[in-house]
């Protein structure tokens, strides 16, 4: 099975420089007006700013497993992008929100 989440978005140029920077490289894929980064073997997160996508900006939710969290978080600080205050839950998962300019969210979840 393969997995295509997509992130409405308001406004292209500024969601491509953050998804940019959120993964830390430009889309892998680029089709026709979607921006696509493949973020697990079957899995990517499509950037779309489309005015058939308008009513859906800013409520789009998926979380992402990540091993390295303090370090993501850190390269995210470095670029003036934010986050939630991290929450350790009792299995030991460390999770927390980051929300892109629309304020769709993006969670990282790591495992103890």
């Amino acid at each position: 099975m393969d997995l295509y989440t997509v992130m409405p978005v308001s406004d292209r140029t500024r969601s491509l420089e953050w998804f940019g920077v959120f993964f830390g490289r430009p889309a892998d894929e680029v089709i026709g007006e979607e921006y696509l980064w493949q973020v697990g073997e079957n899995a990517w997160v499509v950037v779309d700013d489309r005015d058939v996508r308008a009513e859906r900006v800013g409520t789009a939710m998926v979380t992402f497993g990540v091993t390295g969290l303090d370090d993501i978080l850190a390269r995210l600080a470095t670029h003036g992008i934010s986050h939630e205050p991290v929450e350790t839950y009792s299995n030991g998962v460390r999770h927390v929100v980051v929300l892109d300019p629309d304020g769709n969210s993006l969670s990282l979840a790591e495992a103890p």
